[in-house]
């Protein structure tokens, strides 16, 4: 089937808009639960620059997390950034992350882990209240990024 008789439209644009780093504490696991072993994360804080979301992580949010039985890391992160103008943006992220067992094990190591050797990707929307911000509240984005022992990166991509 050619490109002009494909069922599909044109997929949509990706955009940059924030890379964030973000300080994390340990891991607290709650044991096995229904769906796998219940953990969190707590956010502690971090930097957010980019072309359309700058500020920094408001220390307080959680990554809350699932590791299923065939491997794969459910991710399920709230937190808040605060702009340079004061404004505050709630970040409600959704996702996974998941590789080779031996690369997964040297992530829970802490040890250093090129984000090639693994799959981390998460849906991200925003809440806000803050008037200079408010144009947030309609964007979906897609996030790809990598796990140190005490930080997360994230690039965020507008989904156009």
């Amino acid at each position: 089937m050619s490109a002009s008789t494909s069922p599909f439209a044109a997929p949509p644009a990706l955009l940059p808009l924030a890379h964030i780093e973000c300080r994390v504490g340990a891991v607290v696991g709650l044991g096995a639960a229904a769906y796998g072993e219940r953990r969190y994360v707590p956010l502690t804080g971090g930097t957010v620059t980019g072309p359309e979301l700058q500020g920094e992580i408001v220390a307080g949010g959680v990554d809350w997390q699932i590791q299923r039985a065939d491997g794969v890391l459910d991710i399920a992160a709230q937190y808040v950034i605060r702009t340079p103008d004061g404004g505050l943006v709630e970040v409600r992220s959704t996702g996974m992350r998941h590789g080779p067992p031996e690369v997964m094990q040297r992530l829970a190591r802490g040890e250093p882990v090129g984000a090639d050797e693994y799959w981390f990707r998460t849906a991200v929307r925003f809440d806000t209240g803050a008037p200079a911000w408010l144009h947030l509240n309609k964007v979906l984005a897609i996030a790809s990024g990598r796990r140190e022992a005490q930080l997360v990166v994230l690039d965020f991509w507008r989904v156009a």
